[in-house]
């Protein structure tokens, strides 16, 4: 069974992926630098893998139905290093949306529960749109 304690690793693990996704939006804010996104990059993968642990991030990028968003992500990555961060960027945001297309109903139900923004993810036009995705995968 897992434990939702949070512990000094998670604690930093969930920080490494909060500046993974701030040095990612920096670098596509400054005209897609990609020193930025790439530093945002690694800090993003060390934070899930700090977060979730070594084994279960193994377990989670290697998984048969994961396998086309992990090779996604990791070609978007590459192509961000040799210098093409806007198709590298759009290769990875494709390998984002694959690889955590199960967590978009979960990410649904939190949205709807925030006290302030809440209201807005409660609306019917909007909640018929998360009603319809709920318990499904992205189709690839």
């Amino acid at each position: 069974m897992m434990s939702f304690e949070m512990n000094d690793r998670k604690k930093i693990g969930l920080g490494l992926t909060g500046f993974g996704v701030f040095f990612s939006f920096l670098g596509i804010i400054f005209f897609f630098d990609k020193g930025l996104i790439a530093m945002g990059n690694i800090l993003f993968f060390a934070g899930v893998t700090l977060t979730i642990g070594l084994k279960s991030s193994a377990q989670f990028f290697m998984k048969r139905s994961n396998f086309k968003g992990t090779i996604s992500f990791g070609v978007g990555f590459f192509l961000v290093i040799i210098g093409w961060p806007i198709i590298g960027m759009i290769v990875e945001a494709y390998g984002f949306v694959v690889l955590f297309s199960g967590f978009w109903p979960t990410l649904a139900v939190f949205l709807q529960k925030m006290p302030i923004i809440g209201w807005l993810f409660q609306q019917p036009f909007v909640r018929s749109f998360f009603d319809r995705y709920r318990g499904k995968r992205v189709p690839v």
